[in-house]
């Protein structure tokens, strides 16, 4: 798989690590750092978390910290709201992302509304993290990627990491930032790349995309596991590929710019295409810089089918093959 890693200006040593583990540096870095700051999910502290990124926390920084729940997330995430209304700062795991469609009341009557709720008296100031997509042979509630759902939440800031350098970096300014993140983890690239990552504390900013690869025939925009197949599969054109990161806010600026220089658009992500987020940002593209295109703006994604069990899942996740074409579809117009 090929490796993504940003060129920043951080000047600490670097470790080559999987994104496992800068996500456990950054847990480990934020608990130290912030005695409001737990850790609370099924699993997280005993045995490490489900893919072991809470791995040694419970050790160093005890029960009352790192917080084994029952399996019962509608419970866990209401007690993590009221936990941070009144001013911790609980990081909750959910181990898969369909795990949450049952607290799904929780947070979108109660998380997302606190600010508004309250007019501005109370803040919600915590981090859902989970895994989600394929390319780990899960059946279908493990291998889910519904973020667009979460998306269309106000309040809710919606962030996907796509290297383990990000992974650290917009984990820290999740915890930092006083409104809710929902921190969604894409399993494929738990261990499925490493990346050089500073030792000491440093954050990615949130609502910010990162353009990945510099062009000016094609604007590609990507995010999670995805990024890396549309990145394999410019090979021969002038592509701009755009790693979006947070995907709400997503960044505007960064993409009209890329926009106004290519005139081409191709929107990849592994969720099924209706009502996915690749509809917000093409909406978002015509509204704005449809006099910039020359040609419609295409999207290359998961079929509108329910997620397939593991012998099928590679017909559902878009190829590398299949992502190229669409590249030649649009370039071609």
């Amino acid at each position: 798989m090929a490796e993504v890693d940003s060129k920043k200006a951080v000047t600490s040593p670097r470790l080559k690590v999987t994104m496992v583990k800068a996500l456990n540096m950054a847990l480990d870095e934020q608990l130290a750092a912030d005695e409001d700051v737990l850790l609370m999910g099924e699993d997280v502290g005993l045995d490490g978390g489900v893919f072991r990124v809470s791995d040694g926390l419970l050790a160093k920084y005890g029960k009352e910290r790192i917080i084994d729940t029952p399996l019962a997330e509608l419970g866990i995430l209401g007690a993590a709201f009221g936990m941070s209304v009144y001013g911790l700062k609980p990081i909750v795991e959910i181990q898969f992302m369909a795990f949450i469609y049952e607290a799904i009341e929780q947070v979108f009557s109660h998380i997302t509304r606190t600010r508004s709720r309250s007019r501005g008296r109370f803040t919600c100031n915590m981090v859902i993290r989970t895994p989600y997509g394929l390319g780990i042979k899960g059946p279908e509630l493990h291998s889910d990627s519904t973020e667009a759902i979460f998306c269309h939440m106000p309040g809710l800031k919606v962030v996907v990491p796509s290297s383990p350098y990000n992974a650290k970096g917009l984990l820290a300014a999740a915890v930092a930032d006083p409104d809710p993140v929902l921190f969604v983890e894409p399993a494929r690239l738990y261990r499925g790349l490493k990346a050089h990552v500073p030792e000491e504390p440093y954050t990615v900013p949130l609502s910010k995309a990162e353009i990945i690869q510099e062009g000016s025939e094609l604007t590609v925009i990507a995010w999670g596991s995805m990024l890396h197949k549309a990145l394999e599969a410019t090979e021969g054109y002038g592509a701009e590929v755009i790693d979006l990161l947070t995907l709400k806010p997503f960044d505007e600026d960064t993409i009209l710019n890329s926009v106004k220089k290519t005139g081409r658009v191709v929107i990849v992500h592994e969720a099924t295409g209706f009502c996915g987020l690749g509809a917000e940002i093409s909406a978002f593209i015509g509204e704005h810089s449809i006099l910039h295109l020359k040609a419609p703006v295409l999207r290359c994604t998961g079929p509108d089918a329910v997620v397939p069990m593991a012998l099928l899942e590679k017909y559902y996740m878009p190829s590398v093959e299949r992502i190229a074409r669409t590249y030649k579809k649009v370039m071609e117009f």
